[in-house]
C-alpha cells in the first residue's frame, strides 16, 4: 500500500472514524482504524467498537499501489493531526511497518494486519426501510433528548432513545427515572416503525452530523437488528437495541391542577443563580412556590441562602414543590423557545414543561420531597 493524501482530509476523516473506536476494549485490533487504498484512487478508513461502525471514503487520493493495513488510533491520529498542512506520503513496507512522511518529517509505525479487522456490517437493501431525514432536525432532536436518557448501563432499554415514525410525524423519547424527554417533528414516513438506539452512540452520531457540511438529507436504512446512517461520503452502521421500551404515554399527566406561563430565559437564570447554593448531597435541592402571579425560586446551604422572584401567567391552585436544579436546567438550556407551560397536580408528583402553543416537546422532570418545616 502506497498513497499520498492532504494532511487536513486525512485529518478530518481520521476525527470522523475515530469516534467509533472504544479504549475499553481487550482487543487490539478495535483500538485501530484500517486503511484501505484502492486503485481508483480511493482510500476508505474504517473503524469498529462492534456496536458502532464508521465508515469515511476520501477520493482525492494519489493511489501508486493499493492494498490495506490497520494503524493505532491514538497514534497515527495524533501524528497526522501535528503534521504540516501539506502532501502526505503513507507506505506500507516490509512486515507490517507503516512510513508517514512530509517533506520534513518522517515517521515509521508498526501496524496490524488487515484480516483480523471486523468486517462492517452490512444491510440488505431488499428486506430493509429506507427512510430520507433532514439532517437539523435530526441533529436538533438528538440534543433535545438524548441527555434524559439513563447513563447506567444496568438499566438495559433506557439507556436507549426511542425512535418512533409514524405517518406524518417523528418523535424521539428518552428517560432514566427522574426525567423524561418527548420531542416531536413533522415528516411523512412511508410505514409506522420504532427502533431503539444507544444514547451514547446517538450523541457520537450527532458529532459527525455537525462535522459534514452541506443540506442534504441523511438517509436511514432499517431492519430489526441494526441500522446503516448514510451522509455524504460517511457510513455509520450500528446495532439497534432490542427490547421493548417504556410505554411512556402512560406516565405523560393528563391533566394539572396548576398552569404557569412563564418566560424561558428569565426562568432559566433564575434557576441559575439559586442553583449556586444547591448542594450535591440534597439533590441540588431548589424551590418553587407559585402562588398568585410570581414563581419565587429559592435555595439553602451551610453557606447562604437565595431567593428569586419570576413573574408569570398562573392559573389553578397555588402550590410549592422541590427540584433538582440541574434536572429543570437540562431542559431549559437546550429549548429554543421564549415562553414555556409549567403543569402540576402537586408537591410529590412530576412537573411538565411544554411550549406555549404546539406539542412539538414535553419534558417530564420529577420533584425532590421536600420537608415541611
Amino acid at each position: 500500500m502506497k498513497f499520498y493524501c492532504s494532511q487536513q482530509t486525512l485529518s478530518k476523516a481520521l476525527n470522523t472514524v475515530s469516534k467509533a473506536v472504544t479504549s475499553r476494549t481487550t482487543i487490539p485490533i478495535l483500538k485501530g482504524i484500517l486503511l484501505e487504498a484502492t486503485n481508483d484512487g480511493k482510500l476508505i478508513l474504517s473503524a469498529s467498537d462492534l456496536d458502532l461502525s464508521i465508515e469515511k471514503t476520501i477520493f482525492d487520493v494519489n493511489v501508486e499501489a493499493e492494498g490495506s493495513a490497520v494503524v493505532s488510533s491514538k497514534l497515527f491520529s495524533d501524528i497526522i493531526r501535528k503534521l504540516p498542512s501539506e502532501e502526505i506520503l503513507i507506505h506500507q513496507q516490509q512486515g507490517q511497518n507503516i512510513l508517514i512522511k512530509t517533506t520534513s518529517s518522517e515517521f515509521t509505525i508498526i501496524g496490524l494486519t488487515s484480516e483480523e479487522f471486523p468486517n462492517i456490517m452490512e444491510i440488505d437493501d431488499n428486506n430493509s426501510q429506507k427512510i430520507s431525514i433532514d439532517k437539523e432536525v435530526f441533529k436538533n432532536m438528538i440534543r433535545q433528548t438524548a441527555f434524559s436518557a439513563s447513563i447506567d448501563e444496568s438499566k438495559g432499554i433506557i439507556t436507549g432513545v426511542l425512535i418512533e415514525l409514524h405517518e406524518d410525524s417523528i418523535n424521539m423519547v428518552a428517560l432514566d427515572g427522574f426525567r423524561m424527554a418527548v420531542v416531536k417533528e413533522e415528516m411523512r414516513n412511508e410505514s409506522d416503525t420504532k427502533i431503539i438506539i444507544a444514547a451514547k452512540i446517538l450523541t457520537e452520531i450527532n458529532k459527525i452530523i455537525s462535522e459534514i457540511e452541506g443540506n442534504e438529507d441523511l438517509i436511514f436504512m432499517l431492519n430489526n437488528k441494526k441500522a446503516v446512517i448514510l451522509l455524504e461520503n460517511t457510513k455509520i452502521v450500528l446495532r439497534l437495541l432490542d427490547g421493548e421500551f417504556i410505554k411512556y404515554k402512560d406516565i405523560l399527566p393528563k391533566e394539572s391542577k396548576c398552569k404557569v406561563r412563564i418566560a424561558k430565559q428569565e426562568l432559566y437564570q433564575s434557576v441559575e443563580r439559586a442553583s449556586l447554593l444547591s448542594k450535591e448531597g440534597k439533590n441540588n435541592l431548589i424551590k418553587f412556590m407559585i402562588s398568585d402571579q410570581a414563581l419565587i425560586v429559592t435555595s439553602r446551604s451551610e453557606e447562604g441562602a437565595v431567593k428569586e422572584e419570576v413573574v408569570i401567567e398562573h392559573e389553578g391552585e397555588d402550590i410549592e414543590i422541590g427540584f433538582n436544579s440541574k434536572y429543570i436546567l437540562d431542559v431549559l438550556k437546550i429549548l429554543d423557545e421564549e415562553t414555556l407551560l409549567l403543569e402540576m397536580n402537586a408537591s410529590i408528583k412530576p412537573c411538565l414543561i411544554k411550549p406555549a402553543s404546539g406539542d412539538r416537546f414535553k419534558y417530564l422532570v420529577l420533584p425532590v420531597r421536600i420537608s415541611s418545616n
